[in-house]
């Protein structure tokens, strides 16, 4: 049965299936393919040249280091799954074949340019690229009058303004912290998986856990999403510490109490809806370790890495997986290659998070075999989902 994140689904108008390779497709299958290659390729390297390993940088520096996870894979995963979920969600055809071959191309050169002295051309790149997914998915929102999801596109955009700041700000022509730019961009990313956990999770819950009696509340809906807003204010108009501080602690408790009306405990035997509880609730770690960061009682790299390490690498590997199974016609059921991944990529976090913070000696190993247990997830699932991702649907069914 095919389950889709989403609350209104229609059949979409799309040309019939080619028998056989079936990349071009869909939106999800070119990306999730390139992103999970690239993530398991770029995070090794970046932890090779952080160990003094490389006779030569991959990356001229960590700021760049996060912007090739934030605005090169998690970008990539964010645009597969729109382009799939947009066109369910308004029975509107998105883009594929060879317009989708060029929104892939786009993406591609984004990631070679950034490794070039070419840093205008890497700027225009990098921002068209959601600018285009923008585009991409505002057409079929706006012929169906999709108001519901409108704001996707604004995002979309805002994260295009935001990699063209860091862009200029690190070549001297705009006046912007450029570690501020990706601060934002993380910001806008939590607002997204906040948003699209709140939608998907508990109804997968209900759905895949019998009797687990996941629900919701309207106070804490509205303090769990409007804190992260006010969060990502209070980054861009860089107020006081204590105010940070303040949102953080209130974000964290409003998506704690979130996370615990989910019933996270009811699912672990469902490693396809656990995994996504672990997700979350490394949404609640980092903003408490936001809050203490802000206290100087920990190191504000810890934060981060518990959103990205924990919270988007496990949010992505197992939406990528569930819509993965679902849009091609497999049962939602993990494996134990599933299993596999959903696991490594705690333990990448709970490394790379915990490792240095409970034994500062052994920071650099942390970074390290966290590193190796990311690239081992991601590489397990490009390796995975190879076949299911550019092969037909198993029912015939066009995407």
């Amino acid at each position: 049965m095919n389950e889709l994140p989403l609350t209104r689904s229609l059949q979409p108008k799309a040309p019939p299936a080619a028998a056989g390779f079936a990349l071009w497709s869909l939106g999800f299958r070119p990306f999730y393919l390139l992103a999970s290659l690239f993530s398991a390729a770029s995070v090794l390297l970046w932890a090779a040249q952080y160990s003094g390993w490389l006779p030569a940088a991959y990356l001229q520096g960590p700021l760049w280091h996060g912007h090739e996870m934030l605005f090169g894979y998690t970008m990539a995963v964010v645009a597969g799954f729109l382009l799939t979920a947009v066109r369910a969600w308004t029975g509107q055809p998105t883009p594929v074949g060879a317009p989708l071959m060029a929104l892939a191309a786009l993406w591609v050169a984004g990631r070679v340019l950034v490794l070039t002295p070419l840093g205008t051309l890497a700027a225009a790149v990098n921002a068209a690229f959601p600018v285009a997914i923008a585009v991409a998915i505002a057409i079929p929102l706006l012929r169906s009058r999709n108001v519901r999801n409108y704001f996707f596109v604004g995002l979309l955009a805002l994260m295009g303004a935001l990699v063209a700041a860091l862009h200029l700000a690190l070549q001297g022509a705009f006046e912007f912290p450029p570690r501020l730019g990706l601060l934002l961009g993380l910001d806008v990313m939590l607002f997204i998986m906040v948003v699209m956990g709140g939608r998907v999770i508990p109804m997968f819950t209900n759905n895949g856990v019998p009797g687990a009696g996941a629900t919701r509340h309207a106070l804490v809906e509205k303090l769990a999403l409007g804190s992260v807003l006010f969060l990502f204010v209070a980054d861009l108009f860089q107020l006081q510490t204590q105010i940070v501080v303040a949102i953080a602690l209130v974000a964290a408790i409003a998506h704690g109490v979130r996370l615990y009306l989910w019933r996270p405990w009811r699912t672990l035997a469902a490693p396809l809806v656990w995994i996504l509880h672990a997700a979350y609730a490394w949404i609640v770690v980092h903003l408490a370790l936001r809050a203490l960061s802000g206290l100087e009682w920990t190191a504000g790299s810890y934060s981060i890495h518990a959103l990205t390490v924990g919270a988007i690498g496990g949010l992505t590997l197992g939406m990528m997986t569930r819509t993965a199974r679902g849009h091609t016609a497999r049962p939602l059921i993990a494996d134990g290659w599933e299993l596999a991944i959903f696991l490594l990529i705690q333990a990448a976090a709970i490394v790379r998070v915990f490792g240095g913070m409970a034994a500062p000696a052994a920071y650099l190993p942390s970074v390290q075999v966290s590193g190796v247990l990311w690239a081992a997830a991601f590489g397990l699932f490009a390796a995975r989902y190879w076949s299911v991702l550019t092969r037909s649907r198993l029912d015939g069914k066009p995407g």
